[in-house]
């Protein structure tokens, strides 16, 4: 007979499915969390799940908060089930189930809740995945868009914002107002340096409203960088029923992943910080080189992928990565293109690493999709793509395959996978690229040529001679051809 999941069943549940073994009743909030989605509930809440199943640091509950309205769901789904959650480790050789328990609560989706909730002194840390377009960072200048219509609007009134950094800016101000001790902001979203994202878009909007709360939060507030790495397929039905039929368990939002899970976080924090090191987060004094290494070789491996697997017609990730050409064109962009970009870490070898995120990027239990891979390319590119094209650009290095790669995700712009089906371009500039893909089918060059996307890359002429060539190649004699021209090379 399979169970809601709430309180009062949780002991109920079968044998096989870990649950919670401290009282959480006894867990008070100690983390707010912005961003309640998949990935957080399989990465830092389960860590902190671990943490305090040992019996210690129950002081750092966490509140959920969001300020899109697709929270109002996810809040309510948590509400119904006392905020628990399943998570289930799709690993080949059997399935691991566990609830997970360390968030108490979660912050009705208005900014007055979560302000509430953001100045009570039991916050410590408060922590975000926005996704990677979510810091008003504008793509081309890389820094916080002063400009954009929802910032403005929170400026001219700070007292009601509905921005995320509105918000915590507001909530900071009451804090040096009331000399509460400040939180940390720490980031979890998949960016280069994202406690320094983190802490440009908030300087960034407490400068348009007061200078004096902008140097009072860069003086106390502090925004470790961190790294965090898991792969978390979206919830479908698909996963409702499998946790229900192998586990008995009715989730409204179970949340499944692979069994690698990797945390790394720079140890700075202004008002201290659970001993997650416990249960296997390491803290370091620069997180730079890991943090590169992750983003150039896992999330630029998935952006690499993700374009020539959808030209090719490919829905599921562990389909594509049965493809050799698939494959060893994604090994030798690495090999010949981005590793080389990376400065040595002391006991990490680089093949090593690699090799790993190929054999996570196959797991068939994952269920990982090529459109999630694909979605939010001018949010994305930018951010692990564009930074290792300029540093080999920089050192001369290779470019060859970072030209293919954009070539390949020009042609994917065009809506058409090769075999003339549609591809629904998800994207918040997907008109644009479209129009700049269909103008490259004459003038290949005017993909490069826009801007606000690209910046200056257009500049470099050996790069764009790379990009006409590919694009050329690739409209001509088709994207497989291209990725065996290249290995082959």
């Amino acid at each position: 007979m399979s169970l809601m999941l709430n309180n009062n069943n949780i002991s109920d549940l079968p044998e096989n499915v870990k649950v919670p073994s401290y009282d959480r009743s006894k867990v008070s909030p100690g983390i707010l969390h912005i961003g309640v989605g998949n990935f957080h509930r399989a990465h830092m809440a389960l860590y902190l799940d671990s943490l305090f199943n040992e019996g210690d640091a129950l002081d750092w509950g966490i509140i959920g908060s969001g300020i899109q309205s697709s929270n109002i769901q996810m809040r309510k789904q948590l509400q119904d089930q006392d905020w628990l959650t399943t998570v289930v480790e799709l690993d080949p050789l059997g399935y691991s189930p566990r609830v997970v328990g360390s968030m108490i609560d979660f912050a009705e989706v208005n900014s007055d809740s979560i302000v509430a909730a953001l100045i009570d002194p039991r916050i410590r840390i408060v922590s975000l995945t926005v996704t990677e377009g979510g810091y008003f960072i504008n793509a081309a200048s890389e820094k916080f868009d002063t400009t954009h219509p929802d910032i403005e609007s929170d400026v001219s009134n700070p007292e009601d914002p509905q921005t995320i950094f509105g918000i915590l800016v507001k909530a900071l101000s009451y804090r040096r107002n009331h000399d509460i001790k400040p939180f940390t902001l720490l980031s979890c979203d998949n960016l280069p340096g994202n406690g320094d994202v983190t802490k440009q878009s908030v300087l960034g909007f407490a400068k348009l409203i007061d200078s004096n709360l902008a140097s009072w939060i860069e003086s106390n507030v502090c925004f470790p960088n961190s790294m965090v790495d898991r792969i978390v397929p979206a919830t479908t039905q698909r996963e409702r029923t499998m946790v229900e039929r192998s586990f008995g368990i009715i989730d409204a939002n179970p949340v499944v992943c692979e069994p690698f899970i990797q945390w790394i976080i720079e140890d700075k924090f202004s008002s201290g910080r659970p001993p997650l090191e416990r249960v296997g987060v390491q803290f370091v004094d620069n997180i730079e080189q890991y943090e590169l290494m992750k983003l150039r070789i896992l999330n630029a491996g998935h952006a690499s992928i993700a374009y020539a697997s959808a030209l090719l017609g490919y829905h599921f990730v562990h389909e594509a990565m049965a493809d050799a050409d698939l494959v060893n064109w994604l090994r030798a962009l690495q090999q010949n293109d981005a590793i080389p970009t990376l400065k040595p870490i002391n006991g990490v070898d680089y093949n090593v690493y690699l090799e790993k995120v190929i054999e996570r990027f196959a797991n068939p239990e994952i269920g990982d999709t090529i459109p999630r891979l694909a979605a939010y390319g001018s949010d994305r590119q930018p951010k692990f793509i564009f930074p290792t094209l300029a540093d080999a650009i920089k050192s001369n290095g290779s470019i060859e395959g970072l030209a293919l790669e954009l070539a390949i995700w020009c042609r994917y712009c065009s809506g058409k996978t090769e075999s003339g089906k549609e591809i629904n371009i998800i994207d918040h500039h997907a008109n644009m690229l479209m129009k700049l893909s269909e103008q490259a089918n004459t003038r290949p060059s005017a993909f490069l040529e826009y801007s606000p996307l690209f910046g200056t890359l257009c500049e470099n002429s050996r790069l764009m001679d790379l990009f006409v060539r590919w694009l050329e190649l690739i409209n001509a004699k088709g994207v497989r051809f291209a990725l065996q021209k290249y290995v082959c090379s």
